[in-house]
């Protein structure tokens, strides 16, 4: 009998052994499963993450090439008034014909060529049908050139007053710390765009980062973009300044961003973006202030929404504006 019992014993425990291995099979098929789960979800957040990243980066590229581009019509241009002769690429035919037809001497526009067999030929005939239009282009003086050949931002044709200023109001959607930097945030900023922009702003030792969040602020926004420690800042928020203290200046409270800022003593409409050769912002900066009613003033003007009313700072009167 005892011998049964013994037999019984071990066929029972045979029987529970072998469904603790089939449950831990289970179990291992259950974990790999998991851990294909992970794992898919891992390389679907790395996917989002790199398609903003190329979404942003495209951004940026449109935005360096236009930039290029500029400076190779600014370059022909002021090569062809200082008489440097033009190679010209298929690019390029159109900015030298337009810019030498309305800046070249007299003696230029009739020079005789040998061969018609580059694009130079083309552009002298053009040339040479229209010698006698402005023959008093002659006595034309170098001001005078610069000032018909200004377009888009008039850099020498407008006076240099605060109306070259794109000033905006925009809402700062995001503030957060620079990676590099413990000073700057970076923000992304909504001027009434399709696409928010990216502004880097020194002022972490001013402004808690909460109050940086979704507030309204006014922004200066044809300045040229410059990278900040690594991030491209497209903008900048305009602050009333002191040596020992900074805050940013309120719109009006039923402003919206996109809205501009303008001035009522000094109409017209702003450059594309500012030359930084010119120092036009360095020049228009130390006339911005705030008055004693805390109101932020150019030469004494108000800073306006049209409409809406005056911007101001919250505390600082008599401060600088930067």
């Amino acid at each position: 009998m005892f011998l049964v019992r013994q037999l019984k014993r071990m066929s029972n425990d045979r029987a529970l052994l072998n469904r603790l291995e089939q449950r831990a099979t289970e179990a291992d098929q259950v974990i790999e499963y998991l851990k294909q789960q992970v794992f898919l979800l891992k390389e679907k957040t790395i996917l989002q993450a790199s398609q903003r990243e190329e979404k942003r980066l495209r951004v940026e590229n449109a935005k360096l090439k236009k930039e290029i581009e500029d400076l190779k019509q600014n370059l022909i241009e002021a090569e062809i008034r200082n008489g440097v002769k033009q190679v010209p690429l298929p690019a390029a035919v159109s900015v030298q014909s337009s810019s030498v037809t309305s800046m070249s001497p007299p003696a230029a526009l009739v020079t005789p060529t040998a061969s018609g067999k580059t694009p130079e030929v083309s552009e002298n005939k053009k040339k040479k049908d229209k010698p006698d239009k402005k023959p008093e282009k002659k006595g034309i003086n170098p001001e005078q050139g610069e000032k018909k050949q200004s377009t888009g931002g008039g850099d020498d044709s407008k006076p240099i007053d605060v109306s070259r200023l794109d000033l905006r109001i925009g809402r700062i959607i995001t503030a957060e710390k620079h990676p590099d930097a413990d000073s700057l945030y970076v923000e992304e900023i909504d001027v009434g765009e399709e696409n928010p922009r990216t502004v880097v702003s020194g002022l972490v030792k001013h402004v808690p980062i909460e109050e940086m969040q979704n507030r309204l602020a006014i922004i200066l926004c044809n300045l040229k973009p410059a990278k900040m420690r690594g991030v491209v800042s497209q903008a900048m928020v305009m602050c009333a300044s002191s040596p020992e203290k900074v805050e940013i200046l309120d719109p009006p409270s039923d402003a919206v961003p996109g809205d501009r800022v303008t001035f009522e003593d000094y109409p017209g409409e702003p450059d594309k973006e500012l030359n930084p050769k010119k120092k036009i912002w360095d020049q228009i900066q130390p006339d911005m202030n705030t008055n004693a009613e805390y109101v932020a003033t150019y030469k004494g003007t108000p800073f306006e929404v049209k409409g809406k009313g005056v911007c101001k700072a919250q505390t600082m009167a008599n401060s600088g504006i930067k």
